[in-house]
């Protein structure tokens, strides 16, 4: 729930002819805005018609017949777009500030906020942009409300010090003033609803002999002149507006006061929110609205009090009628009309126009939409087919926001123990430790043992999952989800060395130093992007001709060899916690290995669960270091798998299971840059080799890098000499292993590296 408050009310436009005459400060003067495409008459965007786009992230400012106008944070500065309903064309106004009048007419300002604004300029949106620019330094004025397309209504500090309410009105190229009558001379911070039927709502503090009052006061403009003040009990009003039959306000905590203009009766009806909150409120002639201000993604707090729909009650019968699921802004409209920002399971999230129909009654109609779904979304597991039981990696599921909690339980379907725990997910500050950020929730196996005997005893084989997730804002049903994952212990990790489930690429600069580049898969970008700043490993790593991961030797985080420029192979034991990877001091594995063009390794290549190694020497017999589980001895006696002829290639890769088949495969490039896919048969042996394709020659560097996109097939990432980094998506399908390739930004900046790994 939103813990600010937003601006509401309703108003028309009105044309107000008035007396004094100033004579300097006011110019017509063409739009500052980018030109409107035409145009428009005042029946424009009126028609039932398709939805038109709204701005991502848009706060609605102001809305009127023929379009609205919202901003967003664009490079740190606002910028507002107004857009037609007619056709979705976006109008940008080049102005920190902006207000609205209730109508096309648009109040733009240079100052910090609209009352810090001394040069106005007010531009009617449905005359192609004409603008009027308005200067009220020379009337020691400032602003307070657009009430037509050349008249605001400001706030003039006499010479005694005194404060009167003038409408101010530019044309001609003189300005006229003109006191409004029945405002209080010690009337203080004075703000208007925008104006309705010729009326205004005007808001103000006087100081009573204790303390200081808040009054309404309701003007007839044509007039210049109070016609009715209600006093009111109420502190810290936020919203108001009017209609010809009513007043309403809202006061910080929840309450909303209503007045009975005949009568001048006043009820309060509290719906008991936190202080710093106030409810959004609206008047239709004698039907009230209202609602608790919230967005449909939540504040990130994880508050679960069920947001109350925006709401029409009429204030004769006390019918009610639900008009939208949640509102987050309202804005006075011409006509009769509020436009509220917000959305409903049946039509979705975007802009709503709400009138009264051909019964009375009121209605919402869509006007231009996000596309983003209402209901919430169950989006997919990111859970590998294998899960390692004694991995950190957690558990994880999507949903399409993140205000939900969830009602999670697991099984072991063999022992038929389960774990049962409710997630109350949410983002601010440390956040929930089941929040993952993007949607995501999860759980880590240490913290399942943690609470159930299932959790420790950690058995292996096959479990069930469901989970019931409801949203904490009450916006619509819940949403169910349910399916299964097979575990294991202490499986080898291809390419993670500190085991948070995405991979990590070691690169080596012109300098020597080495760094851990931990990665994630950006599912929208569908490529790999970088999860946080690198990694700095050390220096002195240009000691190595060849640096390779090699998978988890014991099981867990990957580790990785390095050969010396003397043939020694060193062992680098890798322990990662999930948040970074301690890589202890190097063993010595022996030396000869400069007797090897190629190395690779990574991948089980021999049915064992354990990773193997598999190098080309240089009389292009191929040689098989089947992996042992042990840090001590990592790697059996070797095993000629490959006659000769693998002096063909200059690049070998241990891939895994590209082909979709059982087993770990091996991908070879050779002189002429074209990739050929070698099948694992389960043995260290390989099936015919099948090429994959030409261009591989661009690459100093394929690396196997593990299911980055957790889709359960292999991926790789490649490398080029011009800092050029590309994604290369598993398919599982043999005769075409990769998807094409995607870049991505890993790697590309300075410094280059002439090693990756």
């Amino acid at each position: 729930m939103y813990r600010f408050t937003t601006r509401r009310g309703v108003s028309t436009a009105i044309t107000t002819v008035l007396a004094a005459t100033l004579g300097a400060g006011i110019l017509s003067v063409p739009a500052t805005a980018a030109p409107l495409p035409a145009a428009v008459t005042a029946e424009s965007g009126t028609q039932d018609a398709a939805p038109v786009p709204y701005p991502a992230n848009g706060i609605l400012t102001a809305a009127g017949k023929t379009g609205f106008l919202a901003w967003a944070w664009v490079d740190g500065t606002r910028k507002y777009q107004w857009t037609r309903y007619a056709d979705g064309a976006v109008t940008t106004l080049d102005a920190p500030v902006a207000d609205s009048s209730g109508s096309d007419v648009i109040m733009t300002g240079g100052g910090q906020t609209p009352a810090r604004s001394l040069v106005l300029q007010l531009h009617d949106m449905a005359d192609g942009g004409r603008t009027v620019t308005i200067d009220l330094r020379p009337l020691n004025g400032v602003y307070v409300k657009a009430v037509s397309k050349d008249t605001v209504l400001a706030q003039v500090t006499k010479a005694d010090g005194s404060v009167e309410l003038q409408l101010v009105t530019g044309t001609g190229g003189t300005v006229t003033q003109r006191k409004v009558e029945g405002i209080p001379s010690g009337a203080s911070n004075l703000m208007s609803a925008p104006a309705r039927n010729g009326s205004a709502l005007v808001t103000y503090y006087v100081k009573t002999e204790t303390s200081w009052r808040r009054e309404y006061a309701v003007v007839d403009l044509a007039a210049a002149k109070v016609v009715s003040t209600h006093k009111t009990d109420a502190d810290l009003t936020n919203s108001s507006a009017l209609s010809a039959t009513h007043l309403v306000w809202a006061e910080d905590g929840g309450k909303v006061y209503t007045v009975d203009r005949a009568t001048g009766v006043e009820t309060v009806t509290d719906f008991g929110l936190y202080e710093g909150e106030s409810m959004a409120v609206g008047l239709l002639g004698s039907w009230e609205m209202y609602g608790t201000p919230g967005t449909l993604e939540g504040d990130g707090t994880g508050d679960d009090r069920p947001l109350i729909p925006f709401t029409a009650k009429s204030l004769t019968s006390g019918e009610k009628v639900e008009l939208v699921d949640y509102v987050t802004w309202v804005q006075p409209g011409p006509d009769n009309t509020l436009y509220v920002r917000g959305g409903s399971v049946e039509h979705g999230d975007g802009l709503y126009r709400i009138s009264l129909g051909a019964d009375g009654r009121p209605t919402a109609e869509l006007v231009a939409a996000t596309g983003v779904p209402v209901q919430l979304r169950y989006l997919g597991t990111q859970i590998p087919p294998t899960f390692d039981l004694a991995s950190p990696i957690p558990l994880k599921w999507k949903l399409s926001r993140e205000n939900a909690d969830v009602a999670l339980k697991i099984t072991h379907r063999a022992t038929g123990k389960s774990f049962s725990k409710t997630l109350h997910l949410y983002s601010e500050s440390a956040g929930s430790e089941y929040y993952y950020g993007d949607g995501v929730f999860g759980i880590t196996w240490a913290q399942i043992a943690a609470e159930s005997q299932m959790g420790k005893d950690a058995e292996v084989g096959a479990y069930d999952w469901s989970f019931t997730a409801t949203p904490q804002n009450g916006v619509g049903p819940a949403v169910e989800a349910s399916g299964s994952f097979t575990a294991a212990k202490n499986l080898s990790s291809p390419h993670d060395l500190d085991w948070d489930g995405g991979p990590d690429l070691l690169a080596r600069d012109a300098e020597g130093v080495l760094w851990r580049n931990d990665t994630t898969y950006d599912a929208t970008k569908k490529t790999l992007v970088q999860q946080y700043a690198p990694d700095r490993v050390g220096g002195g790593w240009q000691v190595y001709d060849r640096i390779e991961a090699v998978g988890g030797i014991g099981g867990g985080a990957a580790d990785f060899i390095a050969r010396d420029t003397s043939g020694t192979l060193w062992l680098y034991d890798v322990t990662g916690n999930g948040y970074s990877a301690k890589i202890a001091p190097r063993k010595s594995l022996g030396g000869g290995w400069n007797t090897y063009a190629q190395i690779t390794g990574g991948s089980d290549l021999t049915g064992d669960g354990r990773p193997d190694l598999v190098a080309a020497d240089k009389a292009g017999v191929l040689w098989l270091y089947k992996g042992t589980g042990n840090v001590s001895a990592p790697f059996a006696r070797r095993q000629k798998i490959g006659n000769g002829g693998w002096g063909a290639y200059n690049q070998l890769t241990a891939t895994g299971n590209i082909g979709g088949a059982a087993h770990g495969d091996l991908v070879a490039r050779d002189k002429a840059g074209v990739l050929w896919l070698y099948l694992g048969k389960g043995d260290g042996t390989f099936t015919a080799r099948r090429e994959i394709g030409g261009g591989w020659g661009a690459y100093t560097d394929t690396v196997a890098i593990g299911d980055a996109n957790h889709d359960g097939r292999p991926d790789l990432f490649a490398y080029g000499p011009n800092k050029t980094s590309y994604f290369y998506a598993g398919t599982g399908d043999y005769r075409r292993p990769f998807a094409g390739r995607v870049a991505t930004p890993l790697l590309t900046g300075n410094p280059a590296y002439n090693h990756i790994s």
